[in-house]
């Protein structure tokens, strides 16, 4: 019995080195994998920051570009039309929806014994509010979101 003993004894002590390698292996692969983690969390860290970069250089060379496309060419009348064709586009386009919008109510009042105060709030729809929303957000909410985002 202690023959047998001492010889698995033995035999353990000579494995114990492979034993204790294999541990030490299997520990230095994980801390690798762990390594190698973080490094590819790294990188995709910095690709995002140049996604980034590249987005904000492209906004910016476009609001250069659109600068750049309104040129004047030094000569008053000219420069002054082209500089005022939105805001004539957009002043007539409410000229004729104010036009319309009044007629509307001009014939609810006429056409009924209903108070000019409810023909306001009549002639005053969904579409109405869906119109004015996209107004507003146009000429008030991009600079609000760019600075936003």
């Amino acid at each position: 019995m202690l023959a047998l003993c001492g010889a698995l004894l033995g035999f353990l002590s000579s494995a114990m080195p492979e034993i204790m390698r294999f541990i030490n292996q299997h520990r230095d692969r994980i801390q690798e994998l762990a390594i190698m983690d973080r490094q590819m969390e790294l990188t995709k860290l910095g690709h995002t920051h140049r996604l980034e970069e590249i987005r904000l250089a492209s906004e910016s060379n476009e609001q250069i570009a659109l600068i750049q496309s309104q040129r004047h060419v030094k000569v008053k009348l000219v420069d002054g039309l082209a500089g005022s064709v939105r805001p004539v586009i957009t002043y007539a386009f409410f000229g004729l929806y104010a036009a319309v919008k009044l007629a509307s109510w001009y014939s609810w009042v006429r056409g009924s014994s209903v108070p000019a105060v409810t023909a306001f709030i009549h002639i005053w729809s969904g579409e109405d509010e869906a119109l004015f929303a996209a107004v507003m957000s146009f000429w008030f909410g991009h600079r609000a979101l760019n600075r936003k985002r």
